[in-house]
């Protein structure tokens, strides 16, 4: 409110400030000099932007998919990687963190730093389908989905996944739809995995080359919101609470830039294929939870 002691920070100013503080992960003192706003003020504005961001952002830019938003996902994965019936990229990546008051070493992770898990499945586009925030960073990936609430409906069969359909050129069995992930996480049948790395024959190294481009797309994903939000690039000075709201405000505002920035998009066609590599050709020549889960809205 306007008084006679001061004017009101506009809304647009309010997200302004918290837009710079994602963009640079700068500290509160330092946006005080920038903005010629108090430090508390700041703070109190970061906390809610974000919030408001993800309430209205969630499900314009990262809505529930359907049985048709799934068939898209995959034609993109087969059309750029040649992997089909792939209805996502899932990984996870650890945000660092203020080590939350009597937390023992939960969220102290493998890397000697204290963290929680983003998990998430990216798409083609390399835009977030799904996430999962909150997790201790001790926690190994798959321990995290299995716990998580979108894993639990994948179980379930409630993520109105599409009928299984025959791979392209096969004419066996129809297969399902699945997300590919790495090592790390178990095979199930909406879950793929790679073959283990030893003693594998041709066919296997193939598959395991074609399963790898398709999962680079979620790390991609990871590095360019970390480029642009580069408030993880830091560790982030707040309480679990509002260290998760940001995190949910960065993973909904890069749905919304690789939405509407047209710049953002990544023209597949100029990489080379395997084909154009020559690695298939090659290998034939050769011989051998407990964190706070975050959905669509419900």
């Amino acid at each position: 409110m306007d008084t006679n002691m001061r004017r009101s920070i506009f809304p647009a100013e309010r997200l302004i400030v918290t837009l710079r503080f994602l963009a640079t992960g700068n500290s509160f003192a330092s946006l005080h000099f920038e903005f010629l706003l108090g430090t508390s003020t700041i703070s109190r504005i970061v906390h809610h932007t974000c919030h408001v961001i993800w309430q209205q952002l969630r499900e314009t830019v990262m809505p529930q998919p359907k049985a048709d938003d799934w068939v898209r996902i995959a034609e993109g994965f087969n059309i750029l990687v040649q992997f089909p019936n792939c209805i996502g990229a899932m990984d996870g990546k650890h945000i660092r963190v203020k080590k939350p008051p009597h937390s023992g070493s939960r969220f102290f992770n493998y890397k000697q730093y204290f963290s929680v898990v983003l998990m998430a499945v990216a798409d083609s586009n390399y835009r977030f389908i799904m996430v999962d925030i909150g997790a201790y960073g001790s926690t190994a990936d798959a321990r995290i989905f299995s716990a998580s609430r979108m894993g639990e409906r994948l179980r379930a069969n409630q993520l109105a996944l599409p009928e299984s359909r025959r791979l392209p050129g096969y004419a066996g069995p129809p297969a399902p739809f699945v997300i590919v992930a790495d090592e790390g996480f178990a095979l199930t049948p909406h879950v793929m995995r790679p073959f283990p790395k030893r003693g594998l024959d041709v066919r296997r190294r193939i598959f395991n080359y074609r399963l790898t481009r398709a999962r680079r797309y979620v790390e991609c994903a990871f590095g360019i919101l970390s480029s642009k939000w580069r408030v993880f690039l830091l560790s982030i000075q707040m309480d679990l609470e509002n260290a998760t709201l940001v995190i949910q405000a960065c993973v909904v505002l890069h749905n919304f830039t690789r939405i509407h920035e047209a710049s953002s998009s990544v023209d597949m066609e100029d990489f080379p294929t395997s084909s154009d590599l020559g690695l298939e050709r090659t290998l034939h020549r050769r011989p051998g939870t407990a964190g706070i889960d975050i959905f669509w809205p419900c």
